[in-house]
């Protein structure tokens, strides 16, 4: 679980312009879904990350997180833990500073490999929960 601060969290999201979503999907009544759109809708470029989809969200899918040719502030994880450490190494790959796994997506290996090259990690937290919860929007 993640030890940020209500005040670390309202800080991350000041700073948030472009969430890349690995795991993003087209099925509307998946969470995979419904977070990345709620995001959207509150100013958030979404950049989805699926091997087989070509559009989501009104956005060029990429196929792989490292395949991302923009510059990602979160990496948004709704992908099984046994992806989790390869996600962690694309997301220190392509130089994102946060590394958000959804609840039950992480493994304390992806966390500590992230957290050891610089990341912010959050983890058991739903984004757009927590985005409401801060009494940032409506939430999803």
């Amino acid at each position: 679980m993640s030890d940020l601060t209500q005040q670390d969290l309202l800080e991350l999201y000041a700073r948030i312009h472009t969430i890349a979503v690995v795991g993003a999907s087209t099925k509307t009544d998946r969470p995979a879904h419904e977070i990345p759109r709620y995001l959207q809708s509150q100013g958030y470029q979404i950049v989805p990350v699926n091997p087989r989809e070509s559009e989501m969200f009104g956005q060029r899918v990429f196929s792989s997180l490292r395949s991302v040719d923009v510059p990602v502030d979160v990496v948004e994880v709704f992908r099984p833990p046994d992806e989790a450490e390869t996600v962690a190494q694309d997301a220190i790959a392509i130089g994102a500073k946060v590394l958000w796994f959804q609840p039950g997506t992480h493994t304390p290996a992806a966390i500590e490999a992230a957290s050891r090259a610089g990341l912010t990690v959050v983890s058991e937290r739903c984004m757009g929960v927590t985005h409401r919860e801060l009494g940032l929007g409506p939430g999803p």
